[in-house]
């Protein structure tokens, strides 16, 4: 009797379990509804509008991504959504945030205002400093570091809520987030401090790729679509020797504040 109406039970259940939608392809519901939350947070995907087609926002994203596009979850575009990134959404090429929002003077301030236990502090001084210095190479901007008071850039580490209404969510997922020139929270930089953040010295998150590819947002970038940019949204290990700005950054700082003369 216990084992009939468990039976039953089950056959019930399975028979009340919604259909997934042509476009969640062979993915399971745990894995559409990752994709349907990546889509919302980097895509603009609005569940609840009528007129905001899930198909075309997955065609959005694999375009972006230089995956064949049709706007049907498959084995590469969910490799893409489960990687490690950047908390800002995706726009485009070396595309600029939407107005152009850039600092009105050449000479930036910053500050760090918090740190990870991971590293040194003075590491993270230098590898901030460092971040800047390929910025400033590739442009008219300085940088002038202040140890109290406002500055235009605030850097600090922080674990989920953290009063910007962009919670983190825990080690992988999204690492960083870091909001384009202007007041308040304007240029800040926001680092999870629930990653295990490393000089490259150790395994972890080499906290120079992304304090480079957060700060290009402080000053105006947005996402590029070419995987060799720093300003590339998904996070990947590279020789650290290699690391540098890509011609697609240096296009898109130019493109805001000019080259060296």
């Amino acid at each position: 009797m216990y084992y009939s109406a468990l039976y039953t039970l089950s056959l019930l259940t399975s028979c009340l379990a919604f259909p997934l939608p042509r476009e969640a392809g062979k993915m399971n519901d745990q894995q559409w509804g990752k994709a349907r939350e990546y889509l919302k947070n980097f895509y603009l995907y609005d569940p609840e509008a009528r007129l905001n087609n899930l198909e075309d926002k997955i065609k959005e994203m694999q375009k972006f991504f230089g995956l064949p596009q049709t706007g049907i979850l498959n084995t590469n575009t969910m490799e893409i959504i489960q990687k490690p990134r950047c908390g800002v959404p995706d726009i485009g090429e070396f595309t600029l945030f939407p107005g152009r929002p850039k600092w009105p003077s050449n000479v930036v301030t910053y500050r760090i205002l918090s740190y990870t236990q991971d590293l040194p502090r003075s590491t993270v001084d230098h590898l901030v400093e460092k971040a800047l210095d390929m910025w400033s190479k590739a442009s008219t901007l300085t940088f002038k570091k202040v140890r109290r008071g406002n500055a235009d850039i605030l850097i600090g580490f922080a674990r989920g809520a953290h009063g910007d209404f962009n919670p983190f969510d825990g080690a992988g997922g999204i690492l960083a987030h870091a909001f384009a020139p202007g007041i308040d929270l304007g240029g800040d930089a926001h680092f999870d401090n629930d990653e295990q953040w490393t000089d490259g010295s150790k395994l972890g998150i080499n906290f120079l790729f992304a304090a480079t590819h957060e700060l290009g947002h402080s000053l105006g970038l947005g996402h590029s679509s070419d995987p060799d940019a720093v300003m590339y949204p998904t996070y990947s290990y590279k020789n650290p020797k290699d690391f540098g700005l890509s011609p697609d950054d240096i296009r898109g700082i130019q493109k805001l504040y000019g080259k060296k003369r």
